[in-house]
């Protein structure tokens, strides 16, 4: 499998350590995943995500083709088409976006033009609901999670657009879900890093209602613990121990 969610960087609201891809290479192997798409975490919380890009093609170099980078791009700022060609000839499966972060709103037409450009090479857009519980965020850190109705908007932005959303509940995935049409709801894969396993066996209950082919492997981190989904698939109820998660370089297939 693949690790979907991945980054490396430091984070600005707390201490995380060794988020190094030398170090992300070895927990990989521990873990038993084949490769990881990976995004800067401090390019997230920066105005023009350029130079956080560039140090993330840097890094990410020397341990290709397990580590494939996924950039930081904001279609609210200056020549993100260029910032687009680049993610594509580094060979970027997707490219990450923070609209709550940005301020930009879920029905805004800058994202859905970068969404289908996106789409129209063949890259997927990454989205992320929220990188720590509310309880635990800095008073400093003020975005709010990524509201269903932004999902919503950028998956009926065009036939040709595929989002991954990472660190989702259930709650919202299942408000995003069965608000789409079928063909849209198709358009969007999840990850699982945080969907509760036992007691409440909220994974089990998502794959019996929606399907696992719809979850991609996802760890969070270094902000989460990367036992924790692998824990979650081990311990599935035995009608849905045996269903497997989608394989996100099949996305375009």
């Amino acid at each position: 499998m693949i690790d979907v969610n991945a980054l490396i960087g430091p984070y600005p609201f707390r201490y995380v350590p060794h988020p190094d891809p030398e170090v992300l290479v070895h927990v990989l192997a521990r873990e038993g995943l084949r490769g990881a798409w990976v995004g800067h975490l401090p390019s997230a919380f920066h105005r023009d995500p350029s130079a956080g890009n560039a140090q993330l093609y840097t890094a990410l170099a020397p341990h290709a083709p397990t580590l494939r980078p996924v950039p930081t791009i904001r279609p609210d700022w200056p020549r993100w088409e260029d910032a687009l060609r680049a993610a594509a000839g580094a060979g970027a499966p997707a490219v990450r976006v923070y609209p709550t972060l940005w301020q930009l709103g879920p029905h805004d037409g800058r994202l859905r033009e970068l969404a289908i450009a996106c789409g129209e090479r063949r890259m997927a857009v990454l989205l992320t609901v929220r990188f720590e519980d509310l309880r635990q965020r800095h008073p400093l850190d003020v975005a709010g999670d990524l509201p269903a109705a932004a999902i919503r908007d950028l998956a009926r932005a065009g036939a040709g657009v595929r989002l991954v959303v990472t660190a989702a509940g259930r709650e919202l995935i299942e408000e995003v879900h069965w608000g789409l049409t079928p063909e849209e709801q198709r358009r969007v894969v999840w990850d699982i890093s945080w969907i509760w396993g036992p007691p409440e066996d909220h994974l089990a209950k998502l794959f019996r209602a929606i399907g696992a082919d719809r979850f991609v492997y996802g760890t969070h981190w270094p902000l989460r613990l990367t036992q924790a989904p692998r824990a979650n698939l081990a311990l599935l109820p035995d009608d849905v121990a045996t269903a497997a998660l989608a394989d996100p370089e099949a996305l375009f297939a």
